[in-house]
């Protein structure tokens, strides 16, 4: 056990010092391509209207009922919008997570 833990250490602390090559030297022109956005459509945009509607009302004038039915009505407007905009995206942990098992398993 103090082995594979003395191993995992090694190899993190060998990822903390691996030399990267700096980019100074090249220039490189970046290029410029118009990134999609949920904004770009028309049913995106009313639903990012009706969330600001939400987000102006009084909440303290409202009961517990209609408070309830506005949460929902902003998850399931907001699950539309992810729905809308696509892509995949992976979060840190679960990225560097990725590679340990990588290294590992190869």
């Amino acid at each position: 056990m103090k082995k594979i833990v003395l191993g995992l250490m090694l190899m993190c602390f060998s990822f903390a010092f691996v030399p990267f090559q700096s980019s100074a030297a090249t220039v490189n022109e970046p290029v410029t391509l118009p990134a999609p956005t949920p904004a770009d459509s028309a049913a995106a945009r009313t639903l990012l209207v009706r969330l600001d509607e939400i987000k102006a009302t009084d909440m303290s004038k409202l009961n517990s009922e209609e408070k309830k039915n506005l949460r929902k009505e902003v998850k399931a407007i907001k699950h539309n919008l992810k729905a809308i905009g696509g892509g995949y995206y992976i979060s840190g942990a679960v990225l560097l997570l990725i590679i340990v098992l990588l290294v590992i398993l190869l």
